[in-house]
This record gives C-alpha cells, structure tokens and sequence, in this order.
C-alpha cells in the first residue's frame, strides 16, 4: 500500500515489520510444539527472542501511545470517534500481552526457556500474533486510509515530525 499521507505510510511500514515479526514468531511456535523448546544456541531463535522483546516493548508501545495520544483524538475532533474506540480497546486487550511476551523472551535470550516459560510463551505468541496481525489490517484497511483522506497537510506535518523524532 502506498498512502499520500506520510503518517499514513510510515504507520503502515510499522504495521509490514510487526506483521513480518509475528510470522517469525508463529513459524518458532509450529518448529516447537509442546513439550519441545527452542535451543538456546540457535542464532536465529536467539535473534528472534531479541527482536520480539525490542519491537514489543519499544516500536509497539510507542506506535500505540500515538495512535491513542494523537490520531484518535484528531479523529474524534473530525467526528469519527468510533474507530478510536475500537482500536483503543483492542490496544488495552493486547498491551499486557505483548508486554508479557516480551518480557519472557527477553528472560529466555539470557537463559533459555524451562518447560514453564516456553509453554506460557506459546500461549501467549498463540494468542497475541493473530490479534495483533488482524489488528494491524484493520488499521491499514480502515484507520490509514481514513487519516490519509482526511487530515489536512499542516496537521500531517507537525504530526509526521513529532512521530519521527523532529517535532
């Protein structure tokens, strides 16, 4: 997808890395099924728990926090507030989550996975991946070409430079 809107399209790059991510992330879960673990010596498993802990913790929290700080309220003010409702809600549903994920695959980098945290970490990569895959194509279905058809290019350009560190 290609949007006119740079928040629009910045957003949606996101959304193509998390998705890409949480691929990884249900392939490790199908290559280890219940009662088998990852090795903790395998470079790519141990990329992954890296990167899963990273864009958890930092590019998903953040994409959340301005989507909920600043797009739904500029969306409420445009009268469609029911988008941001919905999204926020599913936000507050996954952010625990995630952020438990994470935490386990960050724990699992520095010593591996015990049968306990790999049968929790399944559970929750089971249920977080598709939530977040379908959550992502909802605002790329829904959200993005609604901002990408609505905002006006000042306040594209004063929220594209807060977004990205400029602003």
């Amino acid at each position: 997808m290609i949007f006119s809107n740079r928040i629009s399209q910045i957003l949606h790059d996101e959304h193509c890395t998390t998705v890409a991510l949480l691929e990884r992330v249900q392939h490790l879960l199908e290559r280890y099924p219940r009662g088998n673990r990852p090795d903790p010596n395998d470079r790519a498993d141990a990329q992954l728990l890296t990167d899963i802990s990273t864009a958890v913790e930092a590019d998903i929290a953040r994409h959340f926090a301005f989507e909920e700080r600043r797009i739904f309220p500029y969306l409420d003010a445009e009268g469609n507030d029911a988008i941001g409702t919905h999204l926020t809600e599913e936000h507050t549903a996954m952010r625990p989550l995630g952020l438990r994920l994470a935490a386990l695959a960050r724990a699992a980098s520095a010593t591996g996975f015990d049968e306990t945290s790999w049968d929790e970490f399944r559970k929750i990569g089971q249920d977080f991946c598709p939530r977040l895959i379908a959550h992502a194509q909802k605002e790329d279905m829904a959200l993005l070409p609604l901002l990408d058809e609505a905002m006006d290019a000042e306040t594209e350009a004063r929220l594209y430079d807060e977004y990205v560190g400029n602003g």
